[in-house]
Formats: structure tokens, sequence, C-alpha cells
């Protein structure tokens, strides 16, 4: 890396990506950005962002961050005509910070390699919550020398940033987390169900739980979510699925049983065929309490 800090693309400015963004602009980083809904880019302009297609941003920037929505998503930006690939400076910076496929992962990082481009996945844990907070756990697939090289660049947006192994690594990582949250929200969700129906004050039930051997994020982030009945998205229903889906190929692919995985799937797809792919994951709730006994 040279001495002066880096221009930076991020492209994908959500619920994620834009505090993310802000994070490097507050940083002192130059910021390209790039969101397909232009409103959600406006608050990082107004910052000092500056806004330019993606073909543009991988012409000019020398790291571009890309938190997208699904692994088609990333497959058009990366390799489609006019792609991120295609388009970079030689020796620049390619961080694929969606959470998507690991084979997809090592493809990426293969093309980018035949074109002198360095590639690699990095999806992040932490939820919206993480993102404003810049706590995220970064989960990396990279050569050693490329992860050490952006690694300053990571420490902006995240507190828990471990190289994992090489391309595709990342987002297995990342599918272990995916498995193990899958399970655990809906003993978050059944808890809290149980606490109301057995005549509890929730808050008072969360505040003895919730630092002991039932603690958890969810169970502390989300928990209260659920009691206010807040079910605005933290992270889309409509992402968690892809993401299950993705983790259930993946186990398959190896070998592995995943019951937990595949029972909560169905019932995160049943809420989306309801209209709740737009809510946020503890909306299980609803899935729990429509079928109560």
């Amino acid at each position: 890396m040279p001495q002066a800090k880096p221009t930076v693309g991020f492209i994908g400015t959500g619920v994620m990506g834009a505090p993310m963004a802000g994070h490097l602009l507050r940083a002192g980083y130059p910021l390209m950005v790039y969101n397909r809904t232009f409103a959600k880019a406006e608050p990082l302009i107004r910052q000092g962002a500056r806004f330019a297609p993606p073909a543009e941003i991988a012409a000019a920037c020398d790291v571009v961050i890309t938190m997208v929505g699904f692994p088609e998503d990333v497959e058009q930006l990366y390799l489609g005509p006019g792609g991120l690939i295609g388009q970079a400076k030689p020796g620049a910076f390619l961080i694929d910070m969606t959470t998507s496929s690991p084979e997809l992962a090592v493809r990426i990082y293969e093309t980018a390699r035949r074109r002198g481009v360095r590639a690699m996945d990095a999806p992040v844990s932490g939820g919206d919550v993480g993102a404003r907070n810049a706590s995220l756990s970064i989960m990396v697939g990279a050569d050693p020398a490329d992860f050490e090289a952006v690694l300053p660049i990571l420490r902006v947006m995240g507190t828990t940033i471990h190289r994992q192994g090489g391309p595709g690594a990342g987002q297995h990582a990342k599918m272990c987390n995916q498995i193990a949250i899958a399970s655990g929200l809906l003993g978050v969700c059944e808890a809290i169900a149980y606490a109301e129906k057995a005549g509890l004050d929730p808050e008072k039930v969360l505040a003895s739980i919730e630092k002991g051997a039932a603690g958890s994020w969810s169970l502390s982030n989300l928990g209260p979510r659920i009691i206010r009945r807040d079910f605005a998205p933290g992270f889309y229903i409509k992402h968690f699925i892809k993401d299950m889906r993705i983790a259930l190929h993946s186990a398959r692919r190896l070998g592995l049983l995943a019951p937990g995985l595949e029972l909560v799937l169905g019932m995160f797809e049943e809420l989306a065929g309801r209209g709740e792919g737009e809510s946020g994951t503890h909306a299980l709730y609803k899935w729990l309490t429509s079928h109560m006994l």
C-alpha cells in the first residue's frame, strides 16, 4: 500500500454498507460510492464521497469493496460484461464483503489473479448494530500478503478480523456463522414466547438469562426488538434465506447433515411467502406465535 491513504470504492450502500462506508470516509479515505438506489448513497455524498458507476470506480480506486445482496449480483458485478475485474487497475484490491458462495469466491479470485488484480472474500457478522459501531466480525479468505495489505482498512469497519484461509475460506466461515445463528434465533424466539405465555415480564426474563449460559448476540440485540414488536430489518429475512440456502448447499457438498438449518430455513421460507421478506430476521417470532397450539 502507498503511504497516502488509498482511494476506496464502496459498492452497495444499504443497511450494512452505508455505515461501513461512512467509517472509511471519516477515517480519511478518499471515497467513491455506488448504489442502485441513489437515495441510499446521498448521505455519504453529502459527507464528501463521490458517486460513480462501478466501472468508473474500478478504474479509479486502489481498493474496491462490494456489499450487495445476492450471489448473482456478485457474479454480474465482478465477472459480467464491463465487470470490476476487467476494469480494475493492475494490483488493485477487490474485497467482496457480501455473504456469497464459496465456489464463486474462488472463481472471482482465480479470474482476478490472471489479470493481475488481487481479490478476496471478506463477509461480515454483527448486523446493523455492528456496522454502525464499527464492531463487525470479518472473516477473510485471501492470500496472506493481500490480507496484511488491506488489514488497516478492515480495522476501520470491524474489531474481530481473522484470515480463515485462502479464497473461499471467508465464505465458508460465514456459513458456520449463519448455521449457528439459525437455530440460536429460533431458541430466542421460543424463550420469549414461553415467557409471555407463562405470564412473566419478558424484559425481566431477558435481563436474567442474557448474562448466563443462554447468553448470545441474538438474545441481547434481537430479544428486546421482539419484545417491542419492532421487526424493522437489521438484516432482511430475504437475505438470510439466501445465506441459509448457500449454507445448506455447501453442507450437502461436504456430506454434512444440518437438520437445524433445514428446519429454520423452512420457517423463513414460509414467512417470506407471507410477505415478510423485507422484515428483520427476528420476525421468526411471528412464525412461532402463528403456530401456537
